[in-house]
């Protein structure tokens, strides 16, 4: 099998796994006792805190965990917008997580406004300038979007926020142990991420928030993340998620390169046998992510022709597996139907290599040909 679909989901680091089993099997005690059984435990929270803190600048009573980036995104959008009122405003591109909680929050004097996106799938700052303004409480934009890679000029969008007292929140699940984030020098107040797209454990992930900002509970319960997040922690995942992102960060620049050359063999072989397609996407995107339009082709039927050979692939979002219509982010770039309906998603990770690619190519080939 040749796993293509990294975006979706990836393969656990086998440090992070290592560093989980002592937390599955003889240190299994609730960090949230006080006897001297849980010590460990809470040693081992506070040390994967300060790791995840460093990764993107920030500090360790900033981060907060929780169970993936739906939770993190629900939270921000749903608590966030609380926090000064007003509006929300938020892209046209977001992952589901954003786009329903923002559902969730409109009405009762709440707005929530769709910023367009340019054909790359890239906010217009011009047009943020614009729908922001004095009437804003929450900017939530994510850092690269899951479909097409675009990588969103969040500093920026931080800056037209804030110069309008507004809180800004970024969905960074793609982004996250895959490019350089600083949330200071960035200006970001809320952050989500989640650990199963780095290389770390599915079901655990953190949000950050910023020292000063007074956002309420998303869970109400027992005392655990400093009284933001209650239920017992799940050590043996945060740890994974703390070794899986630190590996990834130390590892960023040459599987940069690396999945840069992936790339590069897919749209050489694809130009070089004049297969009719569209690239879709901004130059600055996340590394590995390939997102491709087909003309008169169906994704759907690609997806599953590229199964039958043993190669996993996405189409449209796959978060959203149950939906065959063409998806709300390449409907937002403005792509012609006839190329829309036949868009793929290809998204390497550090564990592919050329012969993967090689290999997925001649088989994508051999279908849209």
């Amino acid at each position: 099998m040749i796993y293509a679909d990294n975006a979706a989901t990836t393969q656990l680091d086998k440090d992070a796994f290592d560093a989980m089993i002592p937390f599955m099997t003889k240190e299994y005690g609730n960090a949230s006792q006080p006897y001297s059984f849980a010590s460990i435990e809470k040693k081992a929270l506070r040390d994967a805190r300060k790791i995840i803190a460093e990764c993107i600048n920030a500090s360790p009573e900033e981060i907060f965990f929780t169970s993936g980036g739906t939770e993190s995104d629900n939270w921000a959008i749903k608590k966030g917008s609380q926090i000064y009122g007003g509006d929300v405003v938020t892209s046209q591109i977001e992952h589901h997580a954003i786009l329903n909680a923002c559902k969730s929050v409109s009405g009762d004097g709440v707005t929530v406004k769709y910023l367009p996106v340019d054909v790359t799938g890239v906010v217009k700052t011009i047009e943020a300038e614009r729908m922001i303004d004095e009437n804003t409480g929450l900017v939530s934009v994510m850092m690269a979007n899951n479909e097409i890679g675009s990588i969103q000029p969040i500093k920026e969008l931080a800056i037209i926020a804030h110069n309008n007292n507004a809180l800004f929140h970024t969905d960074a699940v793609q982004a996250v142990g895959h490019i350089p984030i600083d949330v200071k020098e960035m200006n970001i107040d809320l952050l989500s991420a989640s650990a199963h797209k780095f290389n770390g454990p599915k079901g655990i992930g953190f949000m950050y928030v910023k020292r000063g900002i007074s956002i309420q509970p998303y869970m109400d319960g027992g005392s655990q993340e400093s009284g933001l997040r209650a239920g017992t922690e799940n050590v043996a995942a945060i740890v994974g998620m703390a070794i899986a992102l630190k590996n990834n960060i130390a590892d960023m620049q040459t599987t940069k390169d690396h999945l840069r050359r992936l790339e590069k063999i897919v749209v050489e072989k694809l130009s070089d046998r004049k297969i009719d397609y569209l690239l879709n996407g901004n130059k600055e995107k996340i590394p590995g992510n390939i997102s491709l339009s087909f003309r008169d082709c169906e994704g759907e039927v690609i997806l599953h022709r590229m199964d039958l050979m043993g190669i996993c692939i996405s189409t449209g979002s796959a978060c959203d597996s149950v939906n065959t219509q063409v998806s709300h982010v390449i409907k937002a770039i403005g792509l012609p139907m006839d190329y829309a309906e036949g868009t793929i998603r290809v998204s390497f990770g550090r564990y592919n290599d050329e012969n993967d690619a090689k290999t997925l190519v001649k088989a994508l080939i051999s279908i849209v040909g």
